[in-house]
């Protein structure tokens, strides 16, 4: 994925005002603005581990008694824990410690085949780039991986974090984090671009009146994921607590720098991997194997949230999921003493992109959920997922304004040939 020199930045709704929050006469310490971005980093990880929690609760009860309504309740309860959890994304690509952390925790695609049961018709029983596309390890105790028998007759953290979890050097063998567990909990989405979600029954879960085969795997496996979800969510709440590896290098360190780490995790989410990666791609392809949370029908929250992150950082304010604010000098109030003509044209850009995804969610709320929207022939859906890549686009255009009156150094962040080289997405 190439990078490209362009900065982006994202909406939100319902967060706070889109005016500065308060009209400075002079800038705010850049310190100031890294103590900020710093706190709100620590508390959307710590909600992300308390909704984790609250996961981890309803998974338990799940396994302990299987039934439509605990199954429905862990369903919502992964919902919910989404909502901080995207929030975090903006803290991802300019922040080393974050992006090497990512992938065990919202890694996808993923080759559910690798985890559990698979209709074969729709998915296909091998892969040349994938050694272990069907290996199904709750179906098997034993299991051939890079080369080496690998006894699996007990599904633990350690064998799917350290064994399975990008085995065979392949990044779509996603054993680990939300998405794993999601599929879990739904199954697979056989409906392609028609209406419906994954429909796993409760039943796969119980021992007694077992559907899908080795039920007890299959909670042992749901167990252990929610488990290292946990265990990866502490690891960071720590980097970003005080005294945290991740904040002190960044407070610290010299603020230039610190700002340009800032609005390289922000325009990389929002220009290559949101605007590009996550949304163009599957439109263009009109592939329902391209939406982010593909088993759920989660992905316009997904993306909405993802939106919200990224306004958090520039507006200096986060909404914690226990309904308490923190907030601070921000990057607003930083350009907006420089520059408040460029301020205003930002924070106009932010709501146009806003406007743009409650849109989007509206639709999946009433109308139909986002891989029908992003379906081939399906004119009006196209559109209304178009007009999200392309506010988030000229979002891109407002940021790059913002980082030449900050006086930066030239940032890169990651592109997307679905923007940048469309072409080269059919070849």
């Amino acid at each position: 994925m190439k990078l490209i020199q362009t900065v982006a930045l994202a909406a939100t709704v319902a967060l706070a005002p889109l005016a500065s929050p308060v009209a400075m006469a002079a800038a705010p310490e850049k310190s100031a603005v890294l103590s900020t971005y710093a706190d709100i980093a620590h508390a959307a990880y710590e909600d992300s581990l308390i909704t984790a929690q609250a996961l981890q609760g309803a998974v338990d009860r799940l396994i302990a008694s299987p039934s439509a309504e605990t199954l429905e309740a862990a369903r919502e309860a992964w919902i919910a824990a989404r909502v901080p959890y995207q929030q975090t994304e903006a803290y991802r690509f300019g922040n080393a410690v974050v992006d090497d952390w990512e992938g065990k925790v919202n890694a996808w695609p993923l080759d559910e085949g690798l985890i559990d049961y698979v209709d074969e018709a729709s998915y296909g029983s091998e892969s040349d780039e994938n050694p272990i596309y069907t290996a199904n390890v709750i179906a098997n105790e034993k299991l051939m991986v890079n080369g080496e028998t690998v006894d699996a007759g007990t599904i633990t953290k350690e064998l799917i974090a350290d064994t399975l979890h990008e085995a065979e050097e392949v990044e779509a063998n996603v054993a680990t984090g939300y998405h794993a567990i999601e599929f879990l909990l739904w199954g697979q989405d056989l409906n392609g671009t028609g209406p419906g979600a994954g429909a796993r029954p409760a039943s796969d879960f119980s021992t007694v009146n077992c559907t899908g085969g080795h039920c007890e795997r299959r909670g042992q496996y749901l167990k252990a994921a929610t488990g290292l979800l946990i265990d990866d969510l502490k690891d960071m709440v720590a980097q970003w607590a005080p005294g945290g590896e991740a904040r002190e290098g960044l407070v610290n360190g010299d603020p230039d720098a610190g700002l340009a780490t800032i609005l390289t995790g922000m325009g990389s989410l929002s220009y290559g991997e949101l605007a590009g990666e996550r949304i163009k791609l599957g439109l263009m392809l009109h592939d329902p194997e391209e939406e982010h949370d593909c088993f759920s029908d989660n992905t316009h929250y997904s993306h909405f949230y993802d939106q919200q992150g990224i306004m958090n950082v520039y507006l200096g304010h986060y909404k914690r999921v226990d309904g308490s604010t923190v907030s601070g000098a921000s990057l607003s109030n930083l350009v907006a003493a420089k520059d408040g003509t460029v301020d205003r044209e930002l924070r106009d850009k932010l709501s146009a992109a806003q406007a743009a995804m409650q849109a989007m969610v509206d639709r999946a709320k009433s109308v139909e959920a986002y891989d029908q929207m992003i379906g081939e022939g399906n004119a009006e859906g196209n559109a209304v997922v178009e007009a999200v890549v392309q506010s988030l686009v000229d979002q891109t255009r407002a940021i790059e304004r913002a980082v030449a009156v900050l006086d930066l150094s030239t940032i890169e962040w990651e592109g997307s040939d679905s923007l940048d080289n469309p072409n080269a997405v059919f070849q």
